[in-house]
């Protein structure tokens, strides 16, 4: 993900999961913007405004999921190019596979430890767009600390 000025959306309804990650960011990536949706329908209502070149996708949200959100994302022709990376708490095998078959491009499992937070997201953002957009093989889906 290697880019000057990048603008992402975190759609994630835990506040507080909101606050570490846009905090981490800032001290891992200084060039990063982020806008922020506590749940899938403000997400989808925010990328009606704005393209960003990234979204952070959390799966258990109120209103509309995760993978609700994944689906609209990966079937509307404005929007099924932005990569999503899945960030959830969960590491279900079946989850994983079934954001995978829905086109997500990364999946990251939400670190325990405000480090880990750090070490991942330093992953990501030193990723090289060939890595995962448009997907990824399937074995590096799943990014771990």
């Amino acid at each position: 993900m290697t880019k000057l000025n990048y603008h992402i959306i975190l759609a994630d309804d835990d506040e507080d999961d909101r606050t570490f990650f846009k905090e981490a960011l800032l001290e891992t990536e200084s060039s990063v913007t982020v806008n922020t949706a506590s749940d899938g329908i403000e997400l989808m209502n925010l990328l009606s405004h704005t393209l960003p070149d990234a979204i952070f996708l959390d799966l258990n949200m109120p209103f509309k999921n995760g993978q609700e959100c994944l689906s609209e994302i990966k079937n509307n022709r404005r929007y099924k190019n932005i990569p999503v990376v899945i960030y959830s708490t969960s590491s279900n095998v079946d989850q994983i596979n079934s954001t995978f078959k829905a086109g997500a491009n990364l999946y990251i499992s939400k670190p325990d430890s405000y480090l880990k937070l750090k070490i991942i997201l330093k992953k990501v953002f030193t990723l090289k767009c060939e890595e995962y957009k448009p997907q990824p093989d399937k074995e590096k889906f799943v990014l771990k600390y």
